[in-house]
């Protein structure tokens, strides 16, 4: 295995959080469990984009669910999650947000 192959897992997992869809739902969810319509209403989104977006994160198995009655209450399956985004809006902070502005990004 080369060493760029080892780095695969660590690349899928920040291009699952790259969408700003999965993102906007994740930043969503860590403010507490939510179900499909109020993601949508919240979001502003189709329930179809909602629902694609939540079977990815739910595939890296960074958000899962609950069933109560008919009703899904997704939430953030992994709590490490919520430490990553913390050191990512860090990071952005110390940068002054460079990552924007970067032309090899865009």
């Amino acid at each position: 295995m080369t060493s760029l192959d080892g780095l695969a897992p660590a690349a899928a997992l920040f291009h699952s959080l790259a969408d700003p869809v999965r993102l906007s739902i994740v930043q969503r969810l860590v403010r507490g469990e939510a179900r499909v319509v109020d993601l949508t209403r919240e979001l502003e989104l189709a329930q179809s984009t909602v629902s694609k977006h939540l079977a990815c994160l739910r595939g890296c198995k960074l958000v899962d669910y609950r069933a109560e009655g008919r009703q899904s209450f997704y939430f953030i399956a992994a709590p490490d999650l919520l430490d990553l985004l913390r050191s990512a809006e860090r990071l952005l902070a110390a940068t002054d947000r460079a990552v924007d502005l970067c032309p090899v990004m865009h």
